[in-house]
């Protein structure tokens, strides 16, 4: 059955009804106190009663809960819920909303690295980590930069013109020697890359028949350090040979017969290219030659900017540690990012040194072989090479350990 509102209304009322109206009509319908005391119990047969009219109070009670009934209908038919700030009213935005705007990521780090030479394979973990943005993703702007002298890098360094340099250990102690502020703080190939190359004909087997000879070197340290050191341990004094500086043009003093050997020159490139131009050479091996095995290309700092630059060299570092585990787990692909990178890398001797190089690239870049470093300052100090023996913790740090102090 379906109600009018009315009917519902008085329907709902009818509990409250029943409350207020019954003891109000018994009040009104009960004889007073004198008059059950004339008349007893009940009043007599054919007496008039007064009934009350009650029409106005019933009319203003069903009035009045219909009223009540309507409004708890208006609420419960209101939307509920925390976007409700009024009964009446739903709550609306008082501003429009519109996407955060994007976060700008902070400025990366600029770091100027220079090499020690021209692109070479050993410095294929520089060259993975910038093609695959393993320096970009940790916040940093690495530019690589090659010297017109391969003397330069560290002097450069030294006078804070560039981030880090790129050298060999033997030129680390002998610059720190000389009161340069430099210091190791990544070791990026792990033996030692340079020979003693000398023609053929020359008639060299050892370093005891360098007397009487002309020698080219590559760079200071290979003639103040490797060849000083096998002059020294041959006995063989200084004015017995001629030296001369030919930089990066060893191979053509080879092939003019200017000199008899080059003192620095890669073991893995200039024998073969030298083979190719019809020059045969002898090779013998610095380690080989009494000298103590020593790291082959290490990553220098400037020892007066490592406490504010320390946080970006970890980071660069650990590029590298990366980038040498990826050339390890994947050198073809390797070969194809670093000669893609640099063309002119691309050539037949490369492609067959590149297995020779990457076995001696470091898988733990900031490592540190302390009784390395400590025995070839031994080495340089009896031979004479250097005027005093300097801590390991002046040549070189491992910039993820803690500071001291």
């Amino acid at each position: 059955m379906i109600m009018s509102p009315f009917r519902r209304a008085l329907h709902r009322s009818l509990p409250f009804l029943a409350t207020v109206l019954i003891p109000a009509l018994a009040a009104a319908a009960a004889p007073s106190d004198d008059e059950m005391a004339v008349q007893g119990s009940y009043p007599p047969l054919g007496t008039a009663v007064r009934v009350p009219d009650l029409s106005n109070q019933v009319a203003k009670a069903v009035a009045e809960a219909a009223a009540w009934a309507e409004t708890r209908r208006r609420y419960s038919e209101l939307p509920s819920g925390p976007s409700v700030d009024t009964p009446s009213r739903p709550s609306v935005p008082a501003i429009a909303l519109r996407p955060a705007e994007p976060i700008e990521p902070p400025p990366a780090i600029a770091l100027k690295v220079m090499l020690d030479g021209y692109p070479s394979l050993r410095h294929a973990a520089l060259f993975v980590a910038r093609e695959r943005d393993l320096f970009i993703s940790r916040g940093l702007d690495v530019t690589l930069a090659t010297p017109a002298d391969p003397d330069v890098p560290s002097k450069l360094l030294a006078a804070s013109r560039i981030d880090l340099a790129l050298a060999r250990q033997p030129l680390l102690h002998l610059q720190v020697d000389r009161g340069l502020p430099l210091v190791r703080v990544a070791t990026l190939v792990a033996m030692p890359l340079s020979a003693l190359v000398v023609r053929e004909d020359a008639g060299i087997e050892a370093p005891l028949q360098l007397a009487g000879k002309r020698i080219g070197h590559a760079d200071i340290d290979s003639r103040d350090v490797l060849l000083a050191a096998l002059l020294h341990d041959a006995s063989i004094r200084d004015d017995e040979i001629e030296t001369e500086a030919l930089h990066f043009r060893l191979g053509d003093a080879l092939l003019e017969g200017r000199v008899d050997g080059v003192i620095g020159a890669m073991r893995h490139l200039l024998p073969r290219e030298l083979a190719d131009e019809g020059l045969a050479t002898r090779v013998l091996r610095i380690e080989e030659l009494g000298i103590p095995l020593y790291d082959g290309l290490v990553l220098l700092a400037n020892r007066e900017h490592l406490a504010a630059q320390r946080d970006a060299i970890r980071r660069l570092v650990a590029a590298l540690e990366e980038a040498a585990v990826w050339i390890a787990n994947h050198p073809d692909a390797a070969w194809t990012l670093i000669s893609d990178a640099q063309p002119a890398l691309d050539t037949a001797v490369n492609r067959q040194a590149w297995e020779t190089v990457r076995s001696r690239l470091s898988l733990s870049p900031a490592a540190l072989d302390q009784g390395r470093y400590q025995r070839f300052e031994k080495y340089l100090l009896e031979a004479g090479l250097i005027q005093e023996r300097h801590p390991v913790s002046r040549l070189a740090i491992d910039p993820g350990a803690s500071p001291p102090g």
